[in-house]
Formats: structure tokens, sequence, C-alpha cells
């Protein structure tokens, strides 16, 4: 599976935004005044529709291909996780070495008005 991400393909990524669109425009609908309300159950049933449709009617397989995809392996994986920690203490260090010059600062008081 060429394109799934944490083992699920597009698909239910479709459904999901299918799902998310409806319900925006559900709650959008249902805001509404008068016959409007009623837009909902269209909006309803074309998301089952097509929530359906995606569902029994698939673009691939459900077996996967029968040889094995390329692997990519990182191979600098301990040294990019040392390299993020060295780069994230120096910007700790840095920012506690700011903010003592930053709340140090003196402020100076602006002179009364005697009129």
């Amino acid at each position: 599976m060429a394109s799934s991400v944490l083992g699920v393909g597009t698909g239910v990524f479709l459904i999901a935004l299918v799902w998310i669109l409806a319900l925006v425009f559900g709650m959008m609908l249902l805001r509404a005044s008068g016959p409007a309300k009623l837009g909902v159950v269209p909006v309803f049933l074309l998301a089952l529709i097509i929530t359906l449709a995606l569902v029994f009617f698939p673009r691939s397989s459900e077996t996967p291909s029968p040889f094995k995809e390329m692997e990519i392996v990182d191979r600098f994986f301990i040294g990019r996780y040392v390299l993020l920690s060295l780069v994230s203490a120096v910007f700790l260090v840095a920012l506690f070495m700011l903010l003592p010059q930053h709340f140090l600062e003196p402020v100076y008081a602006k002179p009364l008005r005697t009129h």
C-alpha cells in the first residue's frame, strides 16, 4: 500500500472528510430559519450515499500485491535526535539568559507636570 498513512488508505480519510463537511453544513442549515432547516436531510443522505459508494465499490483490492515494497531505512536516526536535543538545549539556555536581562531592564519614571 503505497498511499497509506497509519495503516489506512485514502478512502478512510475521504469518508472522514465527507462526514465532517456534512456535519458543518448540517449545523449551518440547522441555524437557518424556515424551510431551509429541512436541507439537513439531503445533506445527510448525500453523505450516506457517498460513504456507501466508497465502502462497497473500492478502487483497489483488499489483498496486498505479492511483491514486497522497497523499505526506506533512516540510517541517521540517532544522530538526528542528538542534533535535535543539542539545538533544543542551546535554545533553552539562550532563552533563560535573555529573560533576566529583559526583566531587569530599568524603567524610568516620567516627570510630573507642575503647572
